[in-house]
């Protein structure tokens, strides 16, 4: 259950990352809304990683939750926000992610 919960952690971390994306494109009333979606999907993520830390070895948890948020993050720039797809974003973005895993299958 706590990996479930990590994970549901690093999908915040990307949401917080997304909504702090969209305060870069808004003004106004609007850049704020952006910005208290940014505190809130932060603060659900730590509290999840909290959460999911206190069964999981920290080390491992940490890692996997930002992985998480990166490899989110590249994905939601990528589509979202028109990055651009180059061979070696990609590459790195598999690598990451693989490494992800690997950390995953060790872990207890």
């Amino acid at each position: 259950m706590n990996w479930i919960i990590l994970i549901v952690a690093g999908l915040f971390e990307v949401a917080f990352a997304f909504c702090l994306g969209k305060t870069k494109e808004t003004t106004g009333v609007e850049m704020y809304l952006w910005y208290t979606g940014f505190f809130v999907a932060l603060s659900i993520s730590m509290g999840l990683l909290i959460k999911a830390t206190q069964t999981l070895p920290i080390g491992t948890a940490y890692a996997v939750w930002t992985g998480i948020g990166a490899a989110g993050t590249v994905l939601v720039g990528i589509f979202v926000f028109k990055e651009p797809i180059t061979f070696l974003r990609i590459f790195f973005l598999t690598t990451l992610i693989a490494s992800v895993v690997g950390l995953k299958a060790v872990s207890n």
